[in-house]
């Protein structure tokens, strides 16, 4: 079994920083593709980032592109979200994910990933 476990979510004002944890269980987490996704309130869950497993390629939703940096450290078992110059529109319950199997489908759906873990609130004031 893989659990994962979200940590850094709170609030700020819009223009501020956060920075998010994920760790997750499991001895082969260097093998596991990782994605961080959100939802807001009465919203579907959206993607948000993704990184490879040796974390030489990331990819990005078009919404946060330039304002948020996925990174991973496999040594500590930890993915990272560093959400810079945040909007009110960012407000959500954070996710991070894990596809263990390397599964033929595209990496910003949901059906991807394998295990989530409970979720971070970001919130964002004007």
């Amino acid at each position: 079994q893989v659990r994962l476990v979200e940590s850094g979510g709170g609030l700020v004002q819009a223009g501020g920083s956060l920075r998010l944890s994920c760790t997750a269980s499991g001895r082969t987490f260097s093998t596991f593709f990782l994605g961080w996704f959100r939802q807001a309130p009465g919203k579907e869950r959206e993607f948000v980032a993704a990184i490879s497993r040796s974390g030489d390629s990331t990819y990005y939703a078009d919404s946060i592109k330039g304002r948020f940096t996925i990174s991973r450290d496999n040594v500590k078992n930890m993915v990272y979200l560093q959400m810079n110059s945040l909007k009110p529109e960012d407000t959500a319950v954070y996710y991070c994910a894990a596809d263990i199997t390397s599964r033929r489908t595209t990496i910003t759906g949901a059906s991807k990933y394998d295990y989530w873990g409970q979720g971070t609130q970001v919130t964002v004031s004007s």
